[in-house]
Protein backbone atom coordinates (compact mmCIF):
# COMPACT_ATOMS: atom_id res chain seq x y z
CA UNK A 1 0.00 0.00 0.00
CA UNK A 2 1.43 3.34 -1.06
CA UNK A 3 1.39 6.26 1.28
CA UNK A 4 -0.16 9.56 0.32
CA UNK A 5 2.13 11.41 -2.08
CA UNK A 6 3.94 8.32 -3.34
CA UNK A 7 3.72 7.61 -7.05
CA UNK A 8 5.92 5.27 -9.06
CA UNK A 9 7.68 4.22 -5.87
CA UNK A 10 9.19 7.66 -5.22
CA UNK A 11 8.31 9.59 -2.09
CA UNK A 12 7.65 13.29 -1.86
CA UNK A 13 11.07 13.72 -0.26
CA UNK A 14 12.83 12.33 -3.35
CA UNK A 15 10.76 14.52 -5.66
CA UNK A 16 11.37 17.68 -3.64
CA UNK A 17 15.08 16.92 -3.24
CA UNK A 18 15.51 16.43 -6.99
CA UNK A 19 13.79 19.75 -7.69
CA UNK A 20 15.77 21.59 -5.01
CA UNK A 21 19.08 20.18 -6.29
CA UNK A 22 18.30 21.14 -9.89
CA UNK A 23 19.45 24.76 -9.65
CA UNK A 24 22.78 24.15 -7.84
CA UNK A 25 23.65 21.19 -10.08
CA UNK A 26 22.91 23.18 -13.25
CA UNK A 27 24.93 26.13 -11.89
CA UNK A 28 27.86 23.83 -11.14
CA UNK A 29 27.64 22.28 -14.62
CA UNK A 30 27.68 25.72 -16.25
CA UNK A 31 30.66 26.67 -14.05
CA UNK A 32 32.56 23.56 -15.18
CA UNK A 33 31.82 24.37 -18.83
CA UNK A 34 32.74 28.07 -18.64
CA UNK A 35 35.94 27.57 -16.66
CA UNK A 36 37.16 24.57 -18.67
CA UNK A 37 40.01 26.53 -20.22
CA UNK A 38 41.28 27.62 -16.80
CA UNK A 39 40.62 24.64 -14.53
CA UNK A 40 40.02 20.91 -14.98
CA UNK A 41 36.71 20.49 -16.71
CA UNK A 42 35.21 21.69 -19.93
CA UNK A 43 32.30 20.84 -22.17
CA UNK A 44 32.10 17.10 -21.69
CA UNK A 45 32.13 16.89 -17.87
CA UNK A 46 29.96 20.01 -17.55
CA UNK A 47 27.38 18.64 -19.98
CA UNK A 48 27.39 15.33 -18.12
CA UNK A 49 26.81 17.11 -14.80
CA UNK A 50 23.83 19.00 -16.21
CA UNK A 51 22.41 15.81 -17.78
CA UNK A 52 22.46 14.05 -14.40
CA UNK A 53 19.76 16.39 -13.15
CA UNK A 54 17.56 15.35 -16.07
CA UNK A 55 18.09 11.70 -15.16
CA UNK A 56 17.38 12.43 -11.49
CA UNK A 57 14.15 14.26 -12.30
CA UNK A 58 13.12 11.42 -14.63
CA UNK A 59 13.66 8.88 -11.87
CA UNK A 60 11.80 10.99 -9.33
CA UNK A 61 8.98 11.96 -11.69
CA UNK A 62 8.25 8.62 -13.28
CA UNK A 63 7.05 7.70 -16.74
CA UNK A 64 4.68 10.62 -17.14
CA UNK A 65 7.55 13.06 -16.71
CA UNK A 66 9.68 11.21 -19.25
CA UNK A 67 6.91 11.14 -21.85
CA UNK A 68 6.38 14.89 -21.46
CA UNK A 69 9.97 15.71 -22.49
CA UNK A 70 10.42 16.71 -26.11
CA UNK A 71 12.79 14.25 -27.79
CA UNK A 72 12.88 16.37 -30.95
CA UNK A 73 14.11 19.39 -28.99
CA UNK A 74 16.87 17.36 -27.36
CA UNK A 75 17.86 15.97 -30.76
CA UNK A 76 17.91 19.51 -32.20
CA UNK A 77 20.09 20.78 -29.33
CA UNK A 78 22.50 17.89 -29.82
CA UNK A 79 22.79 18.66 -33.53
CA UNK A 80 23.15 22.39 -32.83
CA UNK A 81 26.06 21.75 -30.46
CA UNK A 82 27.84 19.66 -33.10
CA UNK A 83 27.26 22.23 -35.84
CA UNK A 84 28.44 25.13 -33.67
CA UNK A 85 31.60 23.20 -32.74
CA UNK A 86 32.35 22.39 -36.39
CA UNK A 87 31.70 25.99 -37.49
CA UNK A 88 34.07 27.32 -34.83
CA UNK A 89 36.68 24.90 -36.12
CA UNK A 90 36.13 26.06 -39.69
CA UNK A 91 36.18 29.81 -38.96
CA UNK A 92 39.94 29.79 -38.57
CA UNK A 93 40.53 27.70 -41.68
CA UNK A 94 42.44 30.55 -43.37
CA UNK A 95 45.38 29.64 -41.13
CA UNK A 96 44.62 26.10 -39.99
CA UNK A 97 41.68 24.02 -38.81
CA UNK A 98 40.73 24.96 -35.20
CA UNK A 99 42.92 28.06 -35.35
CA UNK A 100 42.35 30.19 -32.24
CA UNK A 101 41.42 33.35 -34.14
CA UNK A 102 39.96 35.10 -31.07
CA UNK A 103 43.06 34.85 -28.86
CA UNK A 104 44.62 38.27 -28.13
CA UNK A 105 42.18 39.95 -30.54
CA UNK A 106 40.81 42.33 -27.89
CA UNK A 107 37.26 41.11 -28.60
CA UNK A 108 34.92 39.01 -26.47
CA UNK A 109 36.88 35.95 -25.25
CA UNK A 110 40.00 37.53 -26.77
CA UNK A 111 41.24 39.77 -23.97
CA UNK A 112 44.95 40.53 -24.20
CA UNK A 113 46.96 38.31 -21.89
CA UNK A 114 49.33 40.34 -19.72
CA UNK A 115 53.00 39.46 -19.56
CA UNK A 116 53.90 37.27 -16.60
CA UNK A 117 51.82 34.97 -14.50
CA UNK A 118 48.21 34.74 -15.68
CA UNK A 119 45.97 34.73 -12.60
CA UNK A 120 43.16 33.02 -14.53
CA UNK A 121 41.44 35.78 -16.45
CA UNK A 122 38.11 34.45 -17.70
CA UNK A 123 38.02 36.10 -21.13
CA UNK A 124 41.46 35.06 -22.44
CA UNK A 125 40.59 31.65 -23.89
CA UNK A 126 39.85 32.68 -27.46
CA UNK A 127 37.66 30.08 -29.18
CA UNK A 128 38.17 27.49 -26.43
CA UNK A 129 35.24 28.70 -24.20
CA UNK A 130 32.73 28.81 -27.10
CA UNK A 131 33.88 25.33 -28.14
CA UNK A 132 33.43 24.12 -24.56
CA UNK A 133 29.91 25.59 -24.60
CA UNK A 134 29.11 23.78 -27.85
CA UNK A 135 30.45 20.48 -26.50
CA UNK A 136 28.57 21.00 -23.23
CA UNK A 137 25.32 21.59 -25.11
CA UNK A 138 25.88 18.50 -27.25
CA UNK A 139 26.78 16.23 -24.32
CA UNK A 140 23.90 17.51 -22.19
CA UNK A 141 21.39 16.92 -24.98
CA UNK A 142 22.81 13.53 -25.98
CA UNK A 143 22.93 12.11 -22.45
CA UNK A 144 19.49 13.53 -21.65
CA UNK A 145 18.10 12.00 -24.83
CA UNK A 146 19.64 8.64 -23.95
CA UNK A 147 18.08 8.83 -20.47
CA UNK A 148 14.66 9.73 -21.87
CA UNK A 149 14.74 6.95 -24.47
CA UNK A 150 15.90 4.38 -21.91
CA UNK A 151 13.26 5.49 -19.44
CA UNK A 152 10.39 5.37 -21.95
CA UNK A 153 11.49 2.17 -23.66
CA UNK A 154 8.79 -0.46 -23.47
CA UNK A 155 9.59 -4.14 -23.09
CA UNK A 156 9.74 -6.08 -26.32
CA UNK A 157 6.75 -8.43 -26.58
CA UNK A 158 8.96 -11.34 -27.73
CA UNK A 159 10.97 -11.40 -24.49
Amino acid sequence: MKEKGEENGMSVIVKVASCVLAVPVIAFGVYVILHGHLTPGGGFPGGAVIATIVAMILIAGGGERAKSLNKELLSFLESAGLVIFALLGLLGIGTTFFYNFLANSGSFFGMKIPFGINPGYMWTGGVIPPMNMAVGLEVFAALSLIAVVMFTHEEDEND
